[in-house]
């Protein structure tokens, strides 16, 4: 959700902040604005629209300096106009600042400043934070200089409260930035006699693999040659340079129409990822490096409780069944976003988990700091190294899934789910489940790229499929168990992209309540696999066609179904329980896709959503 980029180097400054928002545009945003030094003055150029619109801007402008910061901004305070576009101008001109998070505390700072005659253009909380840091820089001895403006930044944050990552610019300092965060991602790319702040490293991983992650409360000194890191006691901070493991062509579209079915299709690989030095060497249970538990403490857990938002939420509830089905261990599933308002009783045994692709899930990473607060151990599934989530968790587990660039998560999920099987038949395997057990189920796991590797090739029938139906206004995905998650997840994807109005349920449940929505106009996909609850699922299915609603059914290869129950099938192979509902999203991904694609639909730009949300 937003993205910065700042630049400072031996380079034209314009094309280089463009070039890095273009690579932020999957998290999400609505307009766009750069700000830019020119012979010590201060140049801005802001685009409502798509980062095209301020390309095309910065190409006819031709905006000169070897520095500057730049913004995305997902409207948070304020609509989406060029006055409230980032980056934000104090009222004396001098400064410049890019904001991602919410001052929440703005209003009072704002009429505060209106008292002493601040004008403001723009309704955004982050002008009135400009505005702050004006009037604190203002009473600051101008000879200290650098440490004027430093300790301006540090009087105005005792003010604030909320969350930010913020990169200012000061037309007094045209050879420097200054950087610092809370609760919002932010890290410096160090370069060739050359820094780029970013809110992701996506934002300039063609220029340099190597990257310094911002902690919370650090302020960052940024010159072209030069990076120097304090604490928030003002300690001085020896800068830690992380290598990023992947390249820029990951983060490529390459022959794809779409970063998302590039995705579906990257899946086989990112699954053999996530497997990879997992398994013990007899092959009956895995392993995993990073838990910082010993098997005794694993022994000891009475309770897992797990933590996520959207699309991780749905990986969660597949995993409460794996864990509990396999391991035999009560779990509790809490949206992140709720937990920490709740008064949980908590048992003393129980370990949290957290689920998020990004790592930087505000609200995931309040409820897992809230955990901790606790005294409880957290782990962390995660598939961003060097994110606050993984760096604050106590230990867990990295996806390896490669980067995501579609907003609408695929590839993330499906890793998700197959961690949470390793991890049931690791949790099992220290409890009650059997040498014999345990390695049919990892034998089951490594078969998993294959069968989604012989799922993918039934996209063509697929996207058949999704023609017919693209034209419906509303869908109802339905399943059972371990399958009820993946129907939920199937509902969520296709009303992030394609923008029909669908839900997810238990198929039991289908006929309290939701049946009403049955018709003609009102589709039902209906997870329909081989197994004890198949003949209940039917007879769900033909609840459904009763009453004129037409069916998807997908099911397993060779599964019979009553004849003409079904208008569309969709196909998986045969495969073990463990990994059904892995295999079950493939066909339901493929689906949205092609239905969003029908529909003319920005599959990889949603409007309105944010690839990671860092706000509450």
């Amino acid at each position: 959700m937003c993205g910065i980029v700042g630049y400072i180097g031996p380079h034209q400054a314009g094309s280089i902040l463009v070039e890095g928002l273009k690579r932020l545009e999957y998290r999400g945003y609505d307009s766009a604005g750069l700000a830019t030094m020119e012979s010590n003055e201060l140049r801005v150029i802001k685009r409502v629209g798509r980062v095209s619109e301020l390309a095309k801007a910065t190409a006819l402008l031709k905006p000169q300096g070897n520095i500057g910061i730049s913004h995305t901004r997902w409207a948070t305070h304020g609509g989406v106009t060029e006055p409230n576009i980032h980056p934000h101008v104090s009222n004396d001109g001098r400064l410049a600042l890019v904001h991602n998070g919410v001052i929440e505390n703005f209003d009072a700072i704002k009429r505060f400043l209106l008292s002493r005659d601040y004008t403001f253009r723009s309704e955004t909380d982050t002008e009135v934070l400009t505005n702050l840091l004006e009037y604190h820089y203002a009473k600051e001895d101008q000879a200290q200089g650098w440490l004027g403006l430093v300790n301006a930044l540090r009087k105005t944050l005792l003010h604030v409260e909320g969350t930010y990552g913020l990169v200012i610019l000061c037309q007094d300092f045209p050879d420097r930035l200054l950087a610092t965060r809370k609760g919002s991602p932010l890290l410096i790319g160090v370069g060739d006699n050359e820094h780029v702040v970013a809110s992701d490293v996506s934002a300039f991983i063609g220029r340099t693999r190597n990257v310094v992650y911002l902690q919370d409360g650090e302020v960052a000194d940024v010159r072209a040659n030069e990076l120097n890191l304090t604490s928030a006691e003002a300690a001085v901070i020896a800068p830690i340079v992380n290598e990023v493991t992947w390249n820029a062509e990951d983060a490529e579209m390459g022959d794809y129409d779409h970063f998302m079915l590039k995705e579906i299709f990257e899946q086989p690989e990112a699954l053999k990822n996530a497997m990879r030095g997992r398994f013990s060497a007899d092959e009956s249970t895995t392993v995993f490096g990073g838990l910082n538990l010993s098997p005794a403490d694993l022994r000891g857990i009475k309770r897992i409780h797990l933590l996520s938002c959207g699309t991780g939420w749905h990986a969660c509830l597949v995993a409460e069944h794996l864990i509990e089905r396999y391991a035999r261990i009560p779990v509790e599933v809490d949206y992140a976003s709720e937990f920490r308002y709740r008064n949980v009783p908590l048992d003393p045994a129980t370990l949290f988990i957290v689920i998020s692709q990004s790592g930087e899930t505000i609200d995931t990473l309040s409820a897992m700091r809230e955990a901790k607060r606790k005294g409880f151990n957290v782990l962390a599934i995660c598939n961003t190294v060097g994110s606050s989530i993984a760096r604050e968790a106590d230990g867990g587990i990295y996806q390896h899934a490669g980067p995501e660039i579609g907003v609408a998560s695929t590839k993330a999920f499906t890793s998700q789910v197959l961690i949470a099987a390793m991890l049931a038949i690791h949790l099992g395997r220290l409890r009650d489940l059997s040498y014999a057990e345990g390695a049919a189920l990892v034998k089951a796991l490594k078969r998993v790229p294959e069968l989604v590797e012989q799922t993918l090739k039934q996209a063509e029938k697929i996207k058949v499929v999704a023609e017919v139906f693209a034209h419906h206004p509303d869908f109802l995905f339905l399943g059972r168990m371990d399958l009820f998650p993946i129907a939920l997840e199937g509902a969520l994807k296709l009303k992030e992209i394609s923008y029909i109005h669908a839900e997810g349920y238990p198929a039991a449940e289908m006929k309290h309540g939701p049946i009403a929505l049955i018709s003609k106009d009102c589709p039902s996909l209906v997870i329909a696999p081989r197994g004890e609850l198949l003949n209940k699922v039917i007879s769900s299915m033909q609840e459904v066609k009763a009453r004129g609603g037409p069916i998807i059914a997908l099911t397993n290869e060779g599964t019979e179904l009553p004849a003409g129950l079904a208008d569309a099938t969709l196909i998986i192979p045969e495969c073990d329980d463990i990994v059904l509902p892995l295999l079950a999203t493939i066909p339901l991904q493929l689906f949205s896709y092609y239905v969003a694609c029908a529909r003319g639909c920005d599959v990889d730009k949603p409007r309105n959503l944010a690839k990671a949300v860092t706000v509450e």
